[in-house]
């Protein structure tokens, strides 16, 4: 795969004329192309069109080579002063859209973490097979709270979005409720980098190890690990979810992506698949994990002293 844009834990999210963030792009794109062509159809410059609007003329230019998502409200100006209202509610439509598969995170978390978590939920409710892979995180419904709170504290510093760090983490804990409810299947794959990463203070890591090795016997959840001494087949790019066959969602540094269309679902079903065929189960994963835990513990024991 081609190299790509750095994903918000570090990680490379590629480009994919198939998939990803080119879809996403192209349909933005195709949005500025429609409004250009109402502003050339009603014979205005760039200049008029923004003095009219009383916008910078940056924006109009912005709008137009698809490097600036329109709001609702840009749309209905744009459409009022180029005389083709009737074109509104098709250029809504395509926007909503877009908005759907690629929302970025100061619009998903302007009120706070603990609403999107609460978005979770309703789709954990819905979800009967969960599959998840991670190259640098533990997967959220694996998490402990102290490494809830320590990925929680990340973004809100990161992202500058309202500190409801305390509800956020009770969302995600709650959420883990469902890991027990024997209607639903779960199938996590990690990277062994995941489990050795530095993203929280050793005890809290060595406190989230513990749990992992935990949850390998409850009956519905399977987790694979691939240590560093695996040969992949597929490059673990980034994490993702595939919620049934029906959605996957993907993070990135700016934007989170829902994809829906039945290609994207196919090709990600397909890579998680290969990655799940050579991690290692079972024993053999939570001796992976075992010796993360091995090589941490010396730390925090002398950081006790």
């Amino acid at each position: 795969m081609p190299p790509g844009i750095t994903q918000f834990d570090g990680t490379i999210l590629p480009t994919n004329r198939a998939s990803d963030v080119s879809n996403v792009l192209e349909a933005r794109n195709t949005l500025g192309k429609r409004l250009r062509e109402l502003r050339l159809r009603a014979g205005l410059s760039g200049r008029e069109l923004a003095e009219s609007l009383s916008w910078a003329r940056s924006k109009v230019s912005k709008l137009e080579n698809g490097q600036q998502t329109p709001t609702d409200n840009d749309i209905r100006a744009w459409t009022g002063a180029t005389g083709s209202g009737n074109e509104a509610e098709s250029l809504l439509v395509s926007l909503h859209t877009l908005e759907v598969q690629h929302a970025d995170w100061q619009r998903i978390l302007r009120t706070g973490i603990r609403p999107r978590q609460n978005k979770l939920a309703e789709l954990d409710q819905q979800t009967k097979l969960f599959r998840a892979f991670e190259v640098t995180v533990i997967p959220g419904l694996l998490q402990t709270p102290g490494y809830a709170r320590a990925r929680f504290a990340e973004s809100i510093r990161w992202l500058k979005v309202p500190n409801d760090i305390d509800e956020a983490v009770q969302g995600r804990i709650a959420r883990q409720e469902i890991l027990h409810r024997p209607d639903k299947r779960f199938h996590f794959v990690l990277t062994e980098a995941a489990l050795r990463y530095r993203l929280c203070p050793p005890d809290v890591t060595l406190s989230q190890l513990g749990h992992l090795i935990s949850l390998t016997a409850l009956p519905n959840v399977r987790l694979g690990v691939i240590g560093f001494d695996t040969q992949y087949v597929t490059s673990p790019w980034h994490g993702f979810w595939i919620y049934d066959n029906d959605r996957v969602l993907v993070e990135t540094m700016s934007a989170a992506l829902d994809l829906r269309q039945p290609a994207e679902i196919e090709l990600y079903s397909g890579a998680f698949e290969q990655l799940a065929a050579v991690a290692s189960y079972g024993r053999s994963a939570r001796a992976i994990i075992n010796r993360a835990i091995d090589d941490l513990e010396p730390e925090v024991a002398d950081g006790s002293d």
